[in-house]
Order: C-alpha cells, then sequence, then structure tokens
C-alpha cells in the first residue's frame, strides 16, 4: 500500500528552531467534547446575533444565499488545512505551515496579522456584549464603555484560569450559544411558515419576493457582505486548529 512521502525538513536554522519549538508538545488538558464544542461555538460570533440585522437590512432575503456560499468556500479552506493537519501534524497550525512552505518572513507577518486579528475581535465582542446589556434597565445607568471594560475583565480571567476551567467554561458558553441559534430557527420558521403578524406586518414567503425580491439593493450590498463574513469565519475556524 502506498504511502505519503515525508515533506522535506526546513533548510534554514532560524525555520528549523520553529519547527522544534512548535514540535516540542503541550499537556492536552482539553477534552474532546470541549475542542468540538469550541470549534462549533467559534463559528458564531456576535456578527451572527448583533450584526446580521444591519445585514439582512442592506442585502435582503438573498443573505442566505451569501451564507451559503460563504460556507462552501470555508470547507474547502478547512479540507485543505485539515489534510496539512494529518499530513504534519504541528500544535503552530497554519503559522506553522507558512514557515515550512514559505519561510520564516512569511511565518512572521501571518503570526502578528492574526494576533492582530483577534484583538480587532476581543474590542468587537466586548463593545457588543456591552451593547446587549445595555438594554437591560439595571445597566442602563452604566456607561458602555465600564461594560466593555467588565467584559474584556472576565475574558481575562478566564484565559489566566486553568485549562480543564477554561475548557469547560468554553463548552457551556459554545452551548448556550448553539441553542440559541437553534432556538432562533425554529421561532423564525414558526413564524415564516405560520405568517404571524409582527408589529402590523404580515410574514410569511412572500416576504421574499415582496420589496424587491431577494435583492432588492442590488448584488453589490450582498457581495460587501460576504467578504466580511468569509473573512472573519475563516479566521475563527482556522485558529481553532490551535488547540488540536
Amino acid at each position: 500500500m502506498a504511502t505519503l512521502a515525508e515533506s522535506p525538513e526546513p533548510k534554514s536554522g532560524a525555520s528549523r528552531a520553529g519547527v522544534l519549538g512548535e514540535e516540542a508538545g503541550y499537556h492536552k488538558g482539553l477534552k474532546p467534547r470541549q475542542l468540538q464544542m469550541i470549534g462549533i461555538g467559534g463559528a458564531i460570533g456576535t456578527g451572527l446575533f448583533l450584526g446580521a440585522g444591519g445585514r439582512l437590512a442592506k442585502a435582503g432575503p438573498g443573505l442566505f444565499l451569501v451564507y451559503a456560499v460563504c460556507g462552501v468556500f470555508v470547507f474547502l479552506i478547512l479540507r485543505a488545512l485539515g489534510e496539512l493537519v494529518l499530513h504534519r501534524p504541528s500544535s503552530g497550525s497554519f503559522v506553522s505551515y507558512a514557515r515550512e512552505f514559505f519561510g520564516e518572513k512569511a511565518a512572521y507577518v501571518v503570526g502578528w496579522l492574526y494576533f492582530l486579528d483577534w484583538a480587532m475581535t476581543a474590542i468587537v465582542d466586548t463593545t457588543a456584549i456591552a451593547t446587549y446589556l445595555h438594554r437591560w434597565t439595571i445597566f442602563t445607568a452604566l456607561p458602555q464603555w465600564t461594560l466593555a471594560l467588565l467584559a474584556l475583565a472576565v475574558v481575562l480571567v478566564m484565559n489566566l484560569i486553568s485549562v480543564e476551567w477554561f475548557g469547560e467554561l468554553e463548552f457551556w458558553a459554545a452551548l448556550i450559544k448553539v441553542c440559541a441559534l437553534m432556538a432562533f430557527l425554529v421561532v423564525g420558521t414558526i413564524f415564516l411558515g405560520g405568517r404571524y403578524p409582527v408589529d402590523g406586518h404580515n410574514t410569511g414567503l412572500s416576504l421574499w419576493t415582496s420589496h424587491g425580491g431577494l435583492f432588492p439593493t442590488g448584488v453589490a450590498p450582498a457581495n460587501s457582505c460576504q467578504l466580511r463574513s468569509d473573512v472573519r469565519l475563516r479566521c475563527r475556524r482556522t485558529g481553532r486548529h490551535r488547540s488540536r
């Protein structure tokens, strides 16, 4: 039976040192169920719960086609990354592959861009949490930046505690997001099929054809939403391979 040929070892000293550091190994404190839920929950962000309304108003009902196209491309990218992981397992994920195939400079750029991406994501997510909390009367008196700072402190504490506690907290947080998404899908399907009026407006499948059809404002706004959603989903999903 044919076997896969071994990949060539990195030639440069810097690349070799980086690979040795990544292959040193870590204590595997996360359980399979935690890894699975972290991977699933990582794809469900504030953009879906908070930003989907604005995107739907801008792009129209055809937004579901946009998400479907993004899902196909992300699936292909993750399949390719999975082949690399099986061929040469590495704790450094796509950064180590950039170092191996393109050199140390490419790995440096990819690693820092990935860090900056998640740094901005932390700001956006904590701001979204503050926006959610401001809808509750008890938090209305507090400034939004205070709520965002408290949310950031909670995230920091979760990352500083032991791996076992971090994995358990992430598991339940991801499970809440998955259950919320399923509940939204069920409720949305009931309102869409049952034609229950909302704020005096009728619902149903006629919403897909009335008011301009699937793309009432054209295809360009939908493509803009696709670009932002595609980039964000790729970064979230590829980042989860670092834990595996």
